[in-house]
């Protein structure tokens, strides 16, 4: 039982530990720059396709399902509002969480177990190389700015795509829907998206980046360490959402 217990107790402690470690290490030079640059291509690369797939039919769904409640109550001039609220409070952040656990944090995770079973990350610590400062670092705060963009990207998309769903599928007023964007969302609603959003992507790099340098085996431990990325960034990206959501919805 003290076993059950103990390994996952210690998986946490771990984690924390690399947390404050990489905090530590943010405020601290050298900053790797280039590192910065590549693995934030390399996360948006890898993030683009699948959020703009994803996107689109959350967008319709959402718009569509909206637009017939207020038709029901006679309030179709508020579209816009509905579709602005839902798409940048919940899609928006919710299309990141999956994005960013689902493709972006595996090819972090998948890139730095294979450099660990290849001994990569030992031969660095032997040559006084922190892997904490020089690979850690950078891939979180890639991560970090590029949720922050796919949110951005989402949330467009959701606007846009509500907008011509709406209007040339479901034959809403094209004034009254845009005048109904501001209606329920404003500059405080779009911050916490965007807060919600770095946040995300943040953790979800430390997940990748903890699981990734604490792989043991070999090409199987790999796949099993990114599985366990989706799964464990799943659960806690949703969490803080729940809670950030908690809060605002508390503190308005």
């Amino acid at each position: 039982m003290n076993d059950l217990f103990a390994v996952p107790l210690r998986a946490v402690g771990g984690f924390f530990a690399m947390t404050a470690e990489a905090s530590r290490a943010m405020l601290r030079p050298p900053f790797q720059r280039r590192e910065f640059v590549d693995q934030a291509w390399f996360v948006a690369r890898v993030s683009m396709l699948p959020t703009v797939l994803v996107a689109i039919p959350f967008t319709v769904l959402v718009t569509f399902t909206i637009n017939i409640l207020l038709r029901e109550i006679g309030a179709a001039d508020l579209s816009g509002a509905g579709a602005a609220l839902g798409t940048i409070t919940q899609i928006g952040p919710m299309v990141t969480v999956l994005i960013v656990a689902g493709a972006g944090a595996t090819a972090i995770c998948s890139d730095l177990a294979a450099r660990t079973i290849r001994e990569e990350i030992d031969a660095m610590k032997v040559l006084g190389i922190d892997p904490i400062q020089r690979l850690v670092v950078p891939r979180v705060l890639a991560s970090a700015v590029i949720a922050v963009l796919l949110n951005g990207l989402v949330c467009t998309i959701g606007l846009v795509g509500g907008f011509v769903f709406s209007v040339f599928i479901q034959d809403v007023n094209p004034g009254s829907f845009v005048n109904g964007i501001p209606l329920l969302t404003g500059f405080e609603e779009l911050m916490i998206s965007t807060i919600k959003a770095g946040l995300f992507g943040m953790i979800a790099g430390l997940v990748a980046c903890y699981l990734g340098l604490n792989v043991r085996g070999g090409a199987k431990s790999v796949g099993d360490a990114v599985n366990q990325t989706v799964v464990f960034a799943f659960m806690a990206l949703f969490t803080v959402n729940v809670l950030i959501t908690s809060i605002d919805v508390k503190m308005g």
